[in-house]
C-alpha cells in the first residue's frame, strides 16, 4: 500500500501541535504556580517540617488577607437630648490602663451622664505610675469627641470653680454598666451628693453583643466607635510607621501582620497555666508565635510588626523564622523618638501599638485580653475581620481559616450590633 507523502508531513504535523499544545498548558499551570510569592513556601530552610502543596498555597493566599466582602457601616441611632431631662450636676472621670481600657471607660462615662441629665467633664489621662497625668487633647482629638456628644450629653472641659473634687463622691460601675445598675447604685448617690467621679472596673472581658437593642446600646456604639479619634501629631505618627511597614512589605503587596506581644505581660499570673474556662492556652510566647504563624501557612518574608516595646532577646525566635520583624523602635521616625519612645511614657507606646494593631493586614493576639476584644471592635467596623488567634497545632499544616476570631467566625462581638 502506497503512503501519500502530503497526508504524512499534515499528520506530523498535527501531532507535533497538538503535543506542543499540552506542553504550553501544563507550563502554564506551572508558571501560575511557581511565579508567586504564596504563603507557607517551602524556601525556608530553618523550617523544613512546613510542607504544604501548591493547592494549599493557591487557597490560603485567596483568603488571608481578605477581610470582609461587604463594607460595613455605622447603623446605630443618635439618641436625642430632649429625651432626658438635664440636671445641675457634673459626671468625672479618668481614662487609665491604655486605649484599650479607654474605649471602654468612655462609653460607660457617656452612658452614666446621659441617664443622669448630667453634665460630663472631660477626663484627664492618668499612666500606670503615681503622677503620670496627661490632657485629654494630648492624645485625642477634644473637638471631635466634644462634637459627637452633642445631643447625647452636655460636655464641659473643666468642672466650675466652686465646685470642688474632694466634694464629689466617687462610684465604681462595672463596664458595660446597665440602666438598671445606674438607677440602683449610682443616680441615689448622684441626686444625695450632686455630683459622682466614676470609676469603671472590668469583672470579665465580655464584648459579646447583648440580647436586645435599646438607647443604651446605641450609645455605648456611639461613644466606642464614634466619639474617639487621635489628636493630629499623634494620629500622623500612626500613620508614618504603619506606611514604613507597608513599604517593608514589598513582596506581599504592601500587607503586614500585626502581633500583640508583649513579653513582661507573658510573666504575669493571668499567662501562666492555661484558660480555666475552656482548658486552652490563653497566651502565647515568641516561639510558639512562629511556630504558629508558619503552620498556618505564612510566608518568611511577610513583615510582622510586635507590641513589645523594644527588642526582647526572646523574641529572637520570631525573627529566625520571620526576618522582617520589628518592633516600635526600629520603625518610628528618629525625630520623634525623643517624645513618643525614650521618654519613658507608656501610655504614648500602648496607644501607637493599638492603633497599628487596629490598621495591620492581619492581627493576632498573642495574649488574650481587653486590647484583642477592644482591636477587634475596631477592626469590625473599618472592615478589617482577619483576625487569627493562635493555638497549638500538632499537624505540620493547618488552614488559616481555622483560627478565625470566633468574634469575627460567629459575629458575636458588640461591634456586630453597632454595624451592618
Amino acid at each position: 500500500m502506497g503512503f501519500d507523502l502530503r497526508q504524512v508531513v499534515a499528520g506530523i504535523l498535527t501531532l507535533t501541535m497538538f503535543v506542543m499544545l499540552i506542553h504550553m498548558i501544563k507550563r502554564d499551570h506551572f508558571d501560575s504556580v511557581q511565579d508567586k510569592t504564596f504563603p507557607g513556601s517551602t524556601e525556608d530552610a530553618t523550617y523544613e517540617t512546613v510542607k504544604m502543596d501548591a493547592t494549599t498555597h493557591v487557597k490560603k493566599n485567596i483568603g488571608l488577607w481578605k477581610g470582609d466582602t461587604d463594607e460595613l457601616k455605622p447603623c446605630w441611632v443618635k439618641p436625642s437630648g430632649d429625651e432626658v431631662e438635664q440636671t445641675e450636676g457634673f459626671v468625672t472621670f479618668s481614662l487609665t490602663n491604655g486605649p484599650e481600657y479607654h474605649i471602654s471607660q468612655i462609653a460607660d462615662a457617656v452612658i452614666v451622664a446621659r441617664n443622669l441629665g448630667a453634665t460630663l467633664v472631660i477626663p484627664d489621662i492618668r499612666g500606670s505610675q503615681p503622677g503620670d497625668k496627661r490632657n485629654f487633647e494630648e492624645i485625642y482629638d477634644i473637638e471631635v469627641f466634644t462634637k459627637s456628644m452633642e445631643g447625647v450629653v452636655k460636655v464641659t472641659k473643666e468642672l466650675p470653680a466652686e465646685v470642688t473634687t474632694k466634694k464629689i463622691a466617687a462610684v465604681k460601675v462595672p463596664n458595660r454598666v446597665t440602666e438598671d445598675y445606674i438607677a440602683r447604685h449610682v443616680e441615689p448617690i448622684y441626686r444625695s451628693k450632686g455630683n459622682v467621679r466614676l470609676a469603671t472596673y472590668f469583672p470579665s472581658i465580655n464584648m459579646r453583643k447583648s440580647g436586645k437593642k435599646g438607647d443604651t446600646d446605641s450609645i455605648a456604639c456611639l461613644a466606642m466607635y464614634g466619639s474617639l479619634e487621635l489628636q493630629p501629631e499623634v494620629h500622623d505618627l500612626v500613620d508614618s510607621m504603619v506606611e514604613r511597614l507597608r513599604t517593608l512589605s514589598r513582596k506581599s503587596d504592601g500587607q503586614f501582620i500585626a502581633v500583640d506581644l508583649r513579653v513582661e505581660m507573658l510573666n504575669k499570673k493571668g499567662c501562666q497555666g492555661n484558660d480555666d474556662s475552656d482548658g486552652e492556652k490563653s497566651c502565647f510566647n515568641a516561639q510558639e508565635i512562629a511556630v504558629f504563624l508558619r503552620k498556618i501557612g505564612i510566608d518568611k518574608d511577610t513583615t510582622i510588626y510586635v507590641t513589645q516595646s523594644r527588642w526582647d532577646d526572646s523574641l529572637d525566635s520570631l525573627k529566625e523564622l520571620f526576618p522582617k520583624t520589628y518592633t516600635k523602635e526600629s520603625i518610628m521616625p528618629a525625630d520623634k523618638k525623643a517624645k513618643f519612645l525614650d521618654s519613658g511614657d507608656s501610655e504614648l507606646e500602648n496607644v501607637i501599638d493599638f492603633y497599628i494593631s487596629t490598621e495591620s493586614d492581619v492581627f493576632v493576639p498573642a495574649i488574650s485580653g481587653l486590647l484583642y476584644a477592644n482591636v477587634a471592635g475596631k477592626r469590625i467596623g473599618s472592615g478589617k475581620t482577619q483576625i487569627l488567634v493562635p493555638s497549638e497545632i500538632s499537624d505540620s499544616s493547618a488552614s488559616a481559616s481555622s483560627f478565625l476570631s470566633p468574634y469575627i467566625s460567629k459575629k458575636n462581638h458588640f461591634a456586630y450590633s453597632c454595624y451592618c
